[in-house]
């Protein structure tokens, strides 16, 4: 790594970043809001993951450059009001990552990635005793997420603080009971419930996905891409 390159590149984004929101610079950068900028930073974030997905290496590069952009963006806008610094940005994630790991950057011994994520969620659950307004393990996961994402996370940390406790085998039961259940509601006399019921079901089918080692929203990215590929194909098939 060219330490030389790589901080000039960064300052130089910097620098460009608050030429678009200072004097003489670009009238639409200049009105921009943290409310407004969010959804592009959201907009950023999933075509990252697409390119992920699509594994080109060029458009991931391409694509992590606009989320960075995104990220200096709003950390000049903190700078802006006082709230935050970008410099805060970067030390308060890098101390954040010492932190919690520290079987690299401690005295702690771990035997798999299993007691690594275990040691993760002991250090936050203690970092989180100096704010009290986090009263619960659960308020810490956004709820703008994907619904999908959202019940994986959930789910994920209930289960870490000990707060459920399931088997695959006893979701898979509920799961089928669930379906039993729905099948008897009607679609009109029972809307309500037979939409609660299958919100429900939802929940646990993501919940089993987690436990079966998988997360749903990867599972249904894939599922729905393989959806359109099949009926684009078909499409396809028929104009030739």
């Amino acid at each position: 790594m060219d330490r030389n390159r790589l901080f000039k590149a960064l300052a130089d984004l910097i620098e460009l970043v608050a030429r678009l929101r200072g004097p003489g610079g670009c009238p639409w950068d200049a009105r921009q809001t943290f409310e407004t900028v969010r959804m592009y930073l959201l907009e950023e974030a999933y075509e990252s993951l697409e390119a992920i997905e699509r594994g080109q290496p060029l458009e991931i590069c391409q694509e992590l450059g606009d989320l960075l952009f995104q990220i200096l963006f709003l950390s000049h806008m903190g700078e802006e009001t006082g709230d935050f610094s970008l410099l805060e940005v970067l030390t308060g994630i890098h101390e954040k990552m010492v932190r919690r790991h520290p079987h690299i950057f401690g005295s702690a011994t771990v035997k798999d990635a299993e007691e690594v994520s275990l040691n993760w969620a002991r250090i936050k659950k203690e970092e989180k005793k100096e704010r009290p307004e986090s009263a619960s393990p659960l308020d810490s996961v956004p709820a703008a997420l994907p619904a999908l994402l959202r019940a994986h996370r959930l789910t994920e940390r209930a289960s870490k603080a000990g707060l459920i406790e399931e088997k695959p085998g006893e979701l898979m039961n509920r799961i089928g009971e669930s379906i039993q259940s729905i099948e008897k509601l009607e679609q009109v006399k029972d809307r309500d419930l037979l939409g609660q019921r299958m919100g429900d079901l939802l929940l646990d089918i993501a919940n089993l996905a987690r436990t079966k080692g998988f997360n749903a929203e990867d599972l249904l990215r894939i599922a729905n891409q393989r959806f359109y590929n099949r009926f684009q194909g078909a499409e396809e098939g028929k104009a030739g």
